[in-house]
């Protein structure tokens, strides 16, 4: 029986015995009327081959048509070009999808903008799927949570984004933190990321996945002794890199041995923005600054504060942060691909040692 409807109209419901399956000791979620593997996807992941989870925010709630598409095309590229195989994941007709093909892609970007169009956390996910069963269509672009939560159902251990989200400025009376910091403390994926961006509280930030068991390490690129984690625009915040490391291998073999361990939690390996397209601390502070001053004399809070303060950061930089933050996440998912053709080259020998 097929298990997944077709994409639009209301979806046969799987049985639950239909609905896991088991892989290399761990339980991943098979196709069915929610959720959908690409053939492309699933075949790599049973032949062993590295794969790299992309997610969809950045399209849906990012760039603009048709320059997300441009972009989604880029960083899809850059993974094979480097020997993985790119899964994009998002939701399309109230359907999460893990890996798209192109028509899918430019379905998902076009509809940028649109009503139906969602911002998806974890949280998001059971109300968009499950809206399907009333005949009301969503689409969604995952965030780095929603994007980490469904490659691990799909069995996928690798991510490549462009920036975390973390604890905001004031969190201690706004409560305002970040899901993927949670996500990270719960669903064993690693994530490649340039850090966080510095108008978030990075200090705190660090010691909440401190607090949640979230290793943290960040590349050295060369560089001697401890490192600064980064913060997105600038390689430098101020604040020291919990661990450092030297290369991809070094960070497929933590990756190998958190899996081995059965540890539940993720990995964050905060890769520092290209030296070309950095913006250095100092002049960033002083923007950031700007930026929070302005947001607070408009009266600007909760959820409206990180576009506004995104908007101004490009107006103040003279436009500079937009191929910043193209530059930053094609890096990312660079060193994300090459963590998972180490990690695939680990396991394969760690496989046949043990017969």
């Amino acid at each position: 029986m097929r298990l997944l409807a077709k994409s639009t109209g209301r979806p046969r419901i799987p049985t639950a015995s239909a609905a896991i399956a088991t892989s290399l000791g761990r339980r991943h979620l098979t196709n069915n009327g929610f959720f959908r593997v690409s053939e492309e996807v699933r075949e790599a992941l049973h032949s062993k081959k590295p794969v790299v989870a992309l997610e969809t925010t950045i399209y849906t709630h990012g760039f603009p048509y048709p320059e997300n598409v441009a972009l989604a095309s880029l960083l899809e590229s850059v993974v094979r070009a480097n020997g993985g195989i790119p899964a994009t994941i998002g939701v399309l007709d109230g359907v999460a999808r893990v890996g798209m093909d192109p028509e899918e892609l430019i379905r998902l970007a076009s509809a940028a903008g649109q009503s139906t169009t969602l911002k998806l956390s974890r949280r998001d996910l059971g109300y968009v799927c499950g809206m399907r069963l009333t005949d009301k269509s969503f689409n969604g672009g995952t965030t780095v949570s929603g994007t980490m939560l469904l490659a691990h159902l799909a069995g996928i251990k690798i991510f490549g984004t462009g920036g975390l989200g973390g604890v905001h400025r004031g969190a201690e009376s706004t409560m305002d933190i970040s899901c993927d910091l949670t996500e990270l403390s719960r669903t064993a994926v690693a994530v490649v990321a340039a850090g966080c961006k510095s108008f978030l509280d990075i200090p705190k930030t660090i010691e909440y996945l401190e607090t949640e068991g979230v290793g943290i390490s960040t590349f050295a690129d060369g560089r001697p002794g401890n490192v600064d984690f980064p913060a997105f625009w600038s390689r430098d915040s101020g604040v020291r890199s919990p661990t450092t490391i030297a290369d991809e291998i070094e960070a497929a073999a933590i990756i190998y041995a958190q899996h081995t361990l059965q540890i539940t939690s993720g990995l964050l390996f905060a890769n520092p923005i290209p030296t070309e397209f950095a913006i250095p601390k100092e002049e960033m502070d002083v923007i950031i600054a700007d930026a929070l001053r302005q947001a607070d004399a408009s009266h600007i809070s909760g959820k409206d504060i990180t576009p506004f303060v995104l908007a101004k950061i490009k107006e103040l930089t003279n436009g500079k942060s937009i191929p910043a933050n193209r530059g930053l996440i094609e890096s990312n998912v660079k060193r994300a691909t090459i963590i998972a053709r180490e990690l695939a080259i680990l396991e394969a020998k760690q496989e046949d040692a043990q017969g």
